[in-house]
């Protein structure tokens, strides 16, 4: 991901539109074919040396061509030369090329999306039936399974992966409208050949640039998969706590955790992604400033881009990364998930023992009063609630011994996980 937002790689994506230019006006007649085939094989440039005349020049693109010229020059092609950027404006070259970046930067993601997606679905399969406490306000509420938080991440994982593909596409366009959009110097015609050439979607109508809301959408859309990493992280962080230690990030063999505490296992890869999700977002603020340009065009964009674009892609290819490896590599205590959620002595089960007394006839209110005064008993005085429940007289007469049970069964509460897996997964 870094190599493709190099210096290098995006001044030959500015020559790659120029090249493409050359030649569609070749075909269209209106720039000699010779010199469009000249062009094409002999055409380059150093970096160093476009740098060197930007110093003197103050101008990127004008440093680009002149650098590209001296180098037609010296391998005796000065004459072609001329035909360089024929009929274009700085930003049809530069607009053009970032769409070209960012099909590249997106294909990445793309692949790092879809893989963190797969490693999620593996695990899910392998907790499926993996018993766990399930929480709502930090508190114990009633019976999950991991593998069914693990199918949740899964899912949004695949809303974020059409997402990301719809806001590649609609930032992998280009536009050599000019300087104001008019086709001024090159007909639409052209355009679309060029592009063709390019592997790019002509933006159907464009001021001197491509509109910006392409892009704030885009880096919204990193800003959610990002997000996505970082739920997925900030819950590992709460499993690896030590009053719970549900689960925890992979600790290597060497690995430190504090310098002053030896017994330390941070989990210090959960709380980078935690951290580096919000530099994604705050690159959403400065995208979405982006749109509002004075008239057909000003630069106050150009800069900012510079930065958001390179940087937003390139964490979250990093956080991508990093999440899948979190997921494969966790280990998970499911013992551990089972003491968690008996912690409680059948306290979690107050939902169903509710239920079933008003569907055996009792009133909900004096059934929640009745459950709810053993609850907060067996809470506050670290009672048995399941026992509270079978020697209370009132609900005997209402739920036989048989029905208790099967009030405080986990088959009963988890009987349709499998249903929400093929929900999910397929059948």
């Amino acid at each position: 991901m870094g190599r493709i937002w190099s210096d290098q790689n995006k001044f030959q994506q500015w020559l790659e539109v120029e090249l493409a230019a050359s030649e569609a006006l070749a075909e269209l007649g209106e720039v000699p074919a010779e010199a469009a085939h000249l062009l094409r094989a002999h055409a380059g440039f150093e970096v160093a040396r476009i740098h060197e005349i930007e110093k003197e020049v103050k101008h990127d693109v004008i440093a680009f061509t002149t650098a590209v010229a001296e180098t037609m020059a010296a391998r005796g092609h000065a004459e072609a030369s001329r035909w360089l950027h024929y009929g274009l404006t700085s930003n049809d070259v530069v607009d053009s090329a970032q769409g070209l970046l960012l099909k590249q930067a997106s294909e990445i993601l793309v692949r790092e999306l879809s893989a963190l997606r797969e490693v999620l679905k593996r695990r899910a399969f392998e907790f499926q039936h993996t018993v766990q406490i399930g929480r709502t306000h930090g508190v114990h509420a009633e019976p999950i399974t991991f593998g069914l938080k693990l199918a949740i991440w899964y899912e949004e994982a695949g809303r974020d992966l059409r997402r990301l593909e719809n806001a590649a596409r609609e930032v992998s366009v280009g536009k050599t409208s000019g300087a104001v959009g008019t086709f001024g110097h090159i007909s639409p015609e052209a355009e679309e050949r060029i592009c063709a050439r390019l592997g790019l979607t002509p933006a159907p109508v464009a001021s001197q640039v491509v509109q910006r809301d392409r892009h704030a959408n885009f880096v919204a859309t990193l800003a959610l998969v990002t997000g996505l990493c970082e739920k997925i992280a900030l819950e590992v962080r709460h499993l690896q706590r030590t009053e719970v230690r549900e689960a925890e990030e992979y600790f290597s063999k060497g690995q430190k955790g504090s310098s002053a505490m030896p017994h330390k296992r941070n989990p210090v890869t959960c709380e980078q992604i935690c951290g580096l999700a919000r530099v994604v977002r705050a690159n959403v603020q400065a995208a979405f400033e982006d749109m509002a340009l004075w008239h057909e065009r000003d630069i106050s964009h150009s800069s900012v881009e510079r930065v958001i674009l390179p940087d937003s892609t390139i964490l979250t290819d990093y956080l991508l990364d990093k999440t899948t490896r979190l997921v494969d590599q966790m280990v998970v205590y499911p013992e551990r998930m089972r003491r968690n959620l008996d912690l409680t002595r059948g306290l979690v089960f107050s939902g169903q023992v509710l239920l079933d007394l008003a569907a055996s006839g009792m009133l909900r209110e004096k059934a929640y009063r009745l459950v709810q005064g053993h609850a907060m008993r067996a809470w506050e005085e670290e009672g048995d609630f399941r026992a509270a429940i079978e020697n209370d007289p009132e609900i005997r007469a209402a739920l036989p011994p048989g029905k208790i049970a099967e009030a405080f069964s986990l088959d009963r509460q988890l009987r349709n996980v499998d249903k929400i897996f093929a929900r999910v997964f397929g059948k």
